[in-house]
């Protein structure tokens, strides 16, 4: 009688064992990692400095809930990232779904160089609400992109007082 229970206890455990296996390994498999990358069109100057602090996403067309990536919070020159070069901004790991929106937090170290000069680019608000982009993508692989056109080129004007803005215009790849 003991070596019966013994043996259903054992075989019951290894079923409930395997079943958990097979259930956390079923929702890993359907967690798509998801990148949100930078990437640039040419415009004439030395640099183009965009201080990003944050990259947030929204699966909601609400627009209520925003979700922070893991970020690599820094100032990109993006002038590097011309001619199908780009580089990872942030990523994180989601279910599937659609991505509504992506959001940039910028910080105020914002900058463009011309001519060996450093010039501060104002942002409007993009510090506080952030620069966001309609995406309107279905993440159903385990393994996707976003990759986030800043066009300098367009995005950069030059007041009649000598002073830069930057008014972003960005783009989905």
């Amino acid at each position: 009688m003991y070596k019966k229970r013994s043996f259903l206890f054992s075989a019951f455990s290894v079923l409930t064992a395997l079943a958990l296996f097979s259930a956390c390994k079923k929702s890993n498999e359907a967690n798509t990692q998801l990148s949100v990358k930078l990437t640039d069109a040419p415009y004439n100057a030395q640099e183009v400095n965009v201080d990003i602090k944050e990259v947030r996403v929204n699966f909601a067309k609400d627009t209520s809930a925003w979700v922070s990536l893991n970020t690599n919070a820094k100032v990109y020159n993006l002038l590097k990232f011309q001619n199908g070069v780009d580089t990872v901004l942030a990523t994180g790991s989601f279910p599937g779904g659609t991505v509504q929106e992506v959001r940039f937090i910028l910080g105020n170290a914002n900058s463009i160089k011309i001519d060996n000069i450093v010039y501060p680019l104002s942002v409007a608000s993009g510090d506080e609400t952030g620069l966001k982009i309609k995406v309107a993508k279905n993440l159903n692989a385990t393994l996707d992109n976003i990759i986030i056109d800043f066009d300098a080129d367009v995005s950069i004007i030059k007041t009649g007082s000598g002073s830069y803005k930057l008014k972003p215009v960005l783009r989905v790849k």
